[in-house]
């Protein structure tokens, strides 16, 4: 397929674009939230505005009440969220809870809330301080007619406002996905403030019971969900990384414009020309891969996995330079509270490590091609 979007694909991204800057934009979400303390870190208005453009249902089937598109309609609305720092759920429910409970008996009972924008769901994967989760160590025994989970889960995206919690555990038949409710007994959830002023949390799964009816898929096939949940959560990760990128380095541009040193615009200098054409190229480059990456998990190819590991070490290695070279051109002031620059810095460093960095993404893809 072509490397770029078609005519209703382009119509997406303008509403989205239109949206975003709009609603969405840092000073009137992210500072706002940030400041005030809020508990969620986003806002639930917000979000019923997403549902009621239909972003929420973006990915969820028609025959579900959804509009049945893309990982490449998802990735649109994530790349303008990256660009306005917008804080919402979206990535992780509307696009990785979502792929989850795609073809499941769970599905009838939380799409119809996540398409009103009234429900929040998290996904519990992460048990130590990077992504790891070939690593999965909490226990889902038997018990009665359903299980019994026990363990910790670090870095949970939402956790402490979701409704729903999908905890990956390893049962005696291998890694087994199940839906949890917040209300559960024995979860105990702790809120943390992550560096970019979203809300993650630290989940305690002390002997909580849930019956059969929770597991997603097949009891010990739950590596197959995860690999298509994590795939989605990925690609989704890297369109908004190229989103806050592309921003990043449109601020600096226009920074450069104005920014006078020794009696010259400081974008008249040739080294600083030569690094913001650098810096293009890379972007340009990630959003291609980005792009591929979605045609193929739309496509259910057999390379999407690979690619999809291409995409996210390459936005993150982009992104990464779009944060770095904006702070350092804007000078000092780049990380002062003032200038957004920092904000986006920020947010770079939580995604970057969300659903594995550049370095986990680059050895997963050699580990694939027998290295």
């Amino acid at each position: 397929m072509p490397l770029y979007l078609n005519d209703d694909q382009n119509m997406l991204r303008d509403t989205a674009r239109e949206f975003m800057a709009a609603e969405g934009a840092i000073g009137g979400q992210l500072r706002h939230w940030r400041d005030i303390g809020c508990k969620d870190g986003f806002g639930h208005g917000l979000w019923k505005q997403f549902a009621a453009l239909g972003f929420t249902g973006i990915l969820i089937p028609e025959g579900d009440g959804g509009l049945g598109l893309g990982h490449v309609e998802a990735g649109i609305v994530l790349e303008e969220i990256g660009r306005n720092l917008t804080p919402s759920p979206f990535l992780i429910t509307a696009v990785a809870v979502v792929e989850a409970l795609k073809g499941t008996p769970h599905g009838a009972r939380w799409f119809p809330g996540i398409l009103a924008g009234e429900t929040v769901a998290a996904l519990a994967v992460d048990e130590g301080r990077k992504h790891r989760p070939e690593e999965i160590e909490m226990r889902a025994e038997r018990s009665g007619n359903g299980f019994r989970l026990s363990g910790a889960k670090q870095f949970v995206v939402q956790g402490a406002s979701a409704d729903l919690i999908v905890v990956a555990a390893r049962a005696e038949e291998g890694v087994t996905l199940f839906a949890v409710e917040k209300a559960a007994s024995g979860l105990e959830t702790e809120g943390v403030r992550l560096v970019d002023s979203s809300i993650g949390a630290r989940m305690e799964l002390r002997d909580v019971e849930v019956d059969a009816d929770a597991v997603i898929g097949e009891v010990g096939g739950g590596e197959a969900v995860l690999g298509r949940v994590l795939s989605a959560g990925r690609a989704g990760a890297a369109a908004e990384m190229v989103g806050l990128g592309s921003q990043a380095m449109a601020m600096t541009v226009d920074y450069l414009k104005q920014r006078k040193q020794f009696g010259r615009l400081i974008g008249e200098f040739q080294a600083l020309q030569h690094r913001s054409a650098h810096l293009y190229s890379e972007l340009e480059i990630a959003r291609a891969a980005t792009l591929k990456a979605q045609q193929l998990l739309d496509e259910e190819s057999d390379e999407a996995e690979a690619m999809v590991s291409v995409a996210k070490a390459k936005a993150g290695a982009a992104s990464r330079l779009a944060v770095q070279e904006g702070v350092q051109m804007h000078g000092g002031i780049g990380m002062t509270d003032e200038y957004d620059i920092g904000l986006y810095m920020k947010r770079d460093r939580v995604l970057n490590e969300l659903f594995g960095d550049a370095a986990y993404h680059a050895d997963r893809l050699a580990r694939m091609r027998g290295y």
